[in-house]
């Protein structure tokens, strides 16, 4: 390959080699930002030019590094890009310039920049596919010990091609050009897919080179009195990428595992050498990790020695003392993977002193100092050790066949000291200490103690209630020393455990002694100066513990005092309101006696200013449950009443915050008031409702006390509309209206939410097209008559009436094509599908044949439109549609051709298969319709022509609706989609 001086100009473009050169060097100047991108342009140009290669062989000749970097930078893209363009005796000088460049180079002490990417060029030639440079790595190795450019054929032709002489004279500029080389060519070839019919042959050329880097890291990683550590760790890290790929594609290849195998007694010496125990520790680890079988028994026994060994042990004792610095970090992280590969063997030989060292070392992981993951980050990686190895135990105690084996209850011992450290380590740090950690520190900090809880939860299985015991032995131990940040702990480790507990009551004992203390009392103390944290986890204990509440009654009052006390303060409110929802609606029976006493405290909590709604709903929805519990109708109508009162409130005040323009304020008033409903009507739901009586056709109490709840349905009436009118373009408020509605549908017994059909009536005649959400009102109409199709009551047919002729009136605003309003289309087409069969004498009424007409084609022509509701009719408009296609065939013949015309899903093709049985079958004008259809300017597909659908008419026609059709529709659905081309031969 010549030399050039000129380089091809294109319109501004530097002309000469001297122009390349200084526009390089703009490219890589602090002050370029402004036109790299322009200068980058140019330079692509340049290298992209036919005579782009000489270009990169000329750079070599610069005196700036930047200069001959870009040189080799345009090699690698020229062979990755144009290597197509070169012709076949021009390869071959390819290859020789670039080994001839690399040899005189680093001859010459040409720095890693250009070296590496020399290599990374010389990498892209060895994966090009028409070219033989199976021995890369020899070939390489003899033109650098030659100091130029070897014949690759002449080298091939030797009898004597053994490098290890060569290698061992290797300067050691050389020997590192060698690793860098042996490490870019494994990691480009691993990016390749040994699979492929294109790119396994890059991996059979690969194997060719093995030996060859063995022997080069035998030269490197031997260890010997004069180490050059430099060699060595380049050397440890081509090591790691030939294992690495080895792992991917050799795993099943044991003789092209055994020469790399070799190299390792090497690198485990190495762990004592103090320069290199770092790096060497990470590799194994690394290594140890993913492909464990790699290590002989021999390596292990070695490893574990180092493990145990003084200088392990007083390297992992800095860890200890939270000092976490790079070389402790990676042989802790390097007995984890040790840990992680050998939990069998290091569970059933807990009597070897050995493993008792490895054991003691793998909990000394757990007890650092500092904060998982602000300050220690090898607690994370050690307690997911200690989760599988209690998964392990776990399947080990199961899988025994009743007999326990001897080494189980040892086992169990450290995990229970695993459990011990960790709950040292969920501490939570103090509010100064929280408030300097980055996001990222207080994410993972946050994602440990998740992490503990997983730990606690598998332990359960293992462990049962000892572990459970022994936490709260400590919690009561924290809260008797006033340790609030122990006691913090041990609760959050108790609430982990809260679901995990099958037996009810099994653990009522331990709970009457941790909830029977003065738990509640401390944490209503200002005096103690309790952190924040320690409180709302201790509220959080309620919420997990609400069935023992439920059963142990004596504990609710100093636990409800405790409670309403936190809603006053601020950090507390939200899970003190999630608290006392969740036991009022547990123990609504034993806490009606108190219901006086919760409106009282209701009324204290709305005269706080900065109350919010969320707490409002729940309190409001905890004192309607224990109004649900009242024996007394009167007595319950009475206290529900008085919730009223406090929901009208914000009613009012959403009013006048409308009428004064504040309309974001009015929102936020509005929906409270709501969503107070809401949970008004969710609480006083019967908890497990009355058993039906399917013989009956009337519903339990339906006759008694019918008429006391008006007065209340009266006035949550009132406060719905009075919130709609005020904000009568708000989607948020007409759903939440709908919510309130639907609260009593479920209900079989009398009850404030347990309206007359008149009111979801009327609630949709008040509805337009317009309206926000106005699906959401025709879900709840259909939820309604769903609601009465057992037992009906006065009013739902006139109520049915109301919403049929709502419903067409609906229709007709929307037009003839439903994707103009997509979503109110698919609500209305649902609705009217509520009325199959309970409300069909309404449905079919002679007075709507014309109506009912314009409603099935208007369903014709969203099953069309498949955004709207899929390709398939429901089964009640099918059934209308199939006892009258005399009339409708044409829409059903279109949509039939439509769907089977390739726009439908293959799992769509049955129905629409059957559909046109029935039609070919009972309709003599069946071969009109499909025709008409098959012909209409609307035929989605242009895979099929004139003669296609002919064949096809005439198909169906002839087989008269049996079986075949279906084999018929799918030939053509595939034809008109394109992958069956010979359907028309």
């Amino acid at each position: 390959m010549s030399d050039v001086h000129d380089v091809q100009q294109i319109s501004g473009d530097p002309s000469s080699v001297e122009e390349v050169e200084k526009l390089v060097q703009q490219l890589y100047s602090p002050g370029a930002r402004q036109h790299v991108s322009q200068i980058q342009d140019t330079l692509q140009r340049l290298q992209r030019a036919d005579n782009g290669w000489q270009l990169a062989d000329t750079l070599f000749h610069s005196e700036d590094e930047k200069v001959r970097f870009f040189g080799a930078l345009t090699f690698t893209v020229k062979i990755n890009s144009d290597w197509d363009t070169l012709r076949d005796e021009d390869r071959g000088p390819v290859l020789h310039r670039l080994l001839q460049w690399l040899a005189v180079r680093v001859r010459a002490g040409e720095g890693p920049l250009v070296v590496r990417k020399l290599c990374t060029s010389l990498a892209a030639y060895f994966l090009r596919p028409t070219i033989t440079w199976n021995r890369c790595v020899l070939h390489l190795v003899c033109c650098l010990h030659q100091g130029d450019a070897v014949s690759y054929e002449q080298l091939m032709s030797s009898h004597d091609r053994d490098t290890s002489g060569v290698m061992q004279n290797l300067g050691r500029p050389q020997l590192l050009t060698a690793l860098w080389f042996a490490v870019t060519l494994v990691e480009e070839v691993g990016k390749t897919s040994p699979a492929s019919i294109q790119t396994y042959k890059y991996h059979d050329r690969l194997d060719a080179s093995l030996n060859d880097v063995v022997s080069l890291l035998h030269t490197s990683l031997r260890p010997k009195p004069d180490m050059d550590t430099r060699i060595a760790e380049e050397g440890v890290k081509c090591f790691q990428a030939w294992v690495t790929y080895a792992h991917g594609v050799w795993i099943d290849k044991q003789m092209l595992l055994a020469p790399l195998q070799t190299l390792t007694p090497f690198c485990l010496q190495l762990l004592w050498h103090d320069d290199l125990s770092e790096l060497i520790a990470d590799c194994l680890g690394d290594i140890l990790n993913p492909f464990s079988t790699f290590f002989t028994a021999e390596d292990l026994s070695v490893l574990v020695r180092f493990l145990i060994s003084e200088r392990a042990d007083s390297q992992l004792h800095i860890l200890l003392d939270g000092d976490f610095e790079l070389e402790p970090m990676a042989i802790a992280r390097l007995l984890l993977a040790y840990g992680d590969a050998s939990i069998q063997d290091l569970s059933k030989n807990l009597g070897s002193s050995t493993v008792q060292i490895i054991m003691r070392e793998l909990l000394q992981l757990l007890a650092c100092e500092g904060f998982a993951g602000a300050d220690d980050d090898i607690c994370i990686p050690a307690l997911e050790f200690w989760q599988s190895y209690t998964e392990f135990l776990i399947d080990s105690l199961y899988g025994a066949d009743d007999q326990v084996s001897p080494w189980m209850e040892i086992a169990k011992r450290y995990v229970v000291q695993a459990i011990e450290h960790s709950l040292v380590k969920v501490r939570m740090p103090s509010e100064d200490v929280l408030n300097q950690w980055t996001s990222d520190a207080k994410g993972d900090f946050k994602a440990f103690r998740t992490d503990v809880v997983d730990l606690l939860q598998s332990s359960y299985t293992l462990l049962g209630t000892s572990i459970f015991d022994r936490l709260a032995s400590l919690a009561n131990e924290a809260l008797q020393r006033q340790q609030w940040i122990n006691l913090e702990a041990t609760l959050f480790c108790l609430n982990a455990l809260a679901e995990s507990i099958s037996d009810e009551d099994v653990v009522d004992a331990t709970l009457s002694r941790l909830f029977g203390s003065e738990l509640f009392v401390n944490m209503m103390d200002p005096t103690l100066a309790i952190p924040s944290k320690t409180q709302q986890t201790a509220v959080t204990a309620i919420i997990s513990f609400t069935a023992f509440f439920e059963r142990n009654t004596q504990f609710l009052p100093p636990m409800l005092t405790f409670l309403f006390r936190s809603l006053q303060v601020p950090a507390l409110v939200g899970v003190a309101a999630k608290a006392i929802y969740s036991t009022c609606d547990s123990c609504r029976k034993s806490l009606v006696i108190e219901v006086g006493a919760f409106l009282h405290q209701y009324e204290i909590l709305l005269e706080q200013p900065e109350i919010d709604s969320t707490t409002k709903e729940k309190v409001i929805g905890a004192i309607a449950a224990i109004i649900q519990a009242i024996p007394s109708t009167q007595h319950r109508v009475g206290n529900f009443a008085r919730l009223i009162d406090f929901v009208s409130r914000d009613v009012e005040v959403c009013q006048e915050l409308a009428r004064s323009g504040s309309l974001e304020q009015a929102q936020e008033r509005g929906l409270c008031a709501l969503r107070c409903l809401i949970n008004m009507g969710k609480s006083m739901q019967e908890p497990d409702g009355p058993a039906i009586d399917l013989e009956n056709e009337t519903l339990p109490h339906e006759a008694r006390d019918s008429h006391t709840w008006e007065p209340c349905q009266e006035r949550i009436v009132e406060c719905l509309y009075a919130v709609r009118r005020s904000l009568d373009r708000d989607g948020e408020v007409i759903e939440a209206s709908c919510q309130v509605l639907r609260t009593g549908y479920k209900e079989t017994s009398p009850g404030p939410f347990v309206f007359p059909p008149k009111t979801t009536e009327d609630f949709l005649a008040n509805s337009k097209l317009r309206t926000p959400r106005l699906e959401c009102v025709l879900d709840t109409a259909g939820a309604m008559l769903m609601r009465h199709t057992r037992a009906k009551a006065p009013g739902i047919d006139a109520a049915a009436t109301t919403f049929l002729v709502h419903l067409f009136h609906l229709i007709s605003m929307i037009g003839s094509d439903p994707a103009n309003e997509p979503e109110v289309s698919a609500s209305c087409i649902d609705l009217a599908v509520k009325f199959i069969p309970h409300y069909l004498h309404i449905f079919l009424h002679p007075q709507y044949r014309d109506n009912i007409a314009t409603f099935l084609v208007f369903t014709i022509q969203a099953v069309i439109a498949q955004e709207i509701m899929g390709y398939e009719l429901p089964a009640e408009i099918q059934a209308i549609l199939d006892s009258t296609l005399e009339r409708y065939g044409p829409q059903v013949a279109l949509v039939i051709i439509h769907g089977i015309s390739g726009e439908v899903a293959r799992s769509d093709l049955e129905s629409l298969s059957d559909t046109l049985k029935k039609m070919v079958f009972a309709q003599p004008r069946a071969k009109q319709w499909l025709s008409d259809a098959l012909l209409a300017n609307t035929f989605p597909s242009s895979k099929v022509g004139e003669a296609e659908k002919r064949i096809f008419l005439q198909q169906v026609m002839s087989l008269r609706g049996s079986k075949k059709t279906n084999q018929v529709v799918k030939e053509f659905w595939m034809a008109c989609r394109g992958t069956n081309f010979a359907y028309a031969s």
